[in-house]
């Protein structure tokens, strides 16, 4: 394994239409969970094709039952640029197809439902699936212990 390979990085993009819900959820549980396991080497970046001017209340309020503070975010639109420098990108219910990116980028489409206009009870059960769509994500991406291991196999 070369040196460059044991200092991979990773860019994940979480993109949906309004940047209001389902996106900034997997940004919200994706930097999280980067901090718990330490990871340098993963960015986060979110937008939406189409962007509102809030995220949704409810969204707000189940994050923070959560220990998620999305009360100062403000939804954004993502650029074409942005999204062909990710490594990966989570679709998540956006106007963006597969066929839109660029070969080369690894592309999950989530298809998440839409928490626009959900009670508390739906937009609880959006964001869980998303948490575990994230976590699912995270865990598949080799850390610092994994590429040393190899590394030192490899010697």
């Amino acid at each position: 394994m070369s040196q460059a390979e044991t200092e991979k990085r990773y860019r994940i993009g979480f993109v949906c239409v309004e940047n209001a819900g389902r996106s900034q959820i997997a940004t919200a549980v994706a930097k999280t969970q980067i901090q718990i396991r330490n990871r340098s080497d993963i960015n986060i970046i979110s937008g939406g094709t189409d962007p509102a001017t809030e995220i949704y209340p409810n969204v707000v309020q189940v994050m923070r039952e959560k220990g998620y503070d999305l009360s100062t975010q403000v939804p954004r639109k993502i650029s074409s640029e942005e999204i062909r420098e990710c490594d990966i990108v989570a679709l998540m219910g956006c106007s963006l197809s597969i066929d839109d990116l660029p070969a080369g980028i690894i592309v999950r489409d989530w298809r998440c439902i839409d928490p626009a206009d959900a009670d508390i009870e739906s937009v609880m059960a959006i964001s869980t699936e998303i948490e575990r769509q994230v976590i699912e994500l995270l865990d598949e991406l080799p850390d610092e212990t994994y590429k040393q291991t190899q590394l030192s196999s490899v010697q």
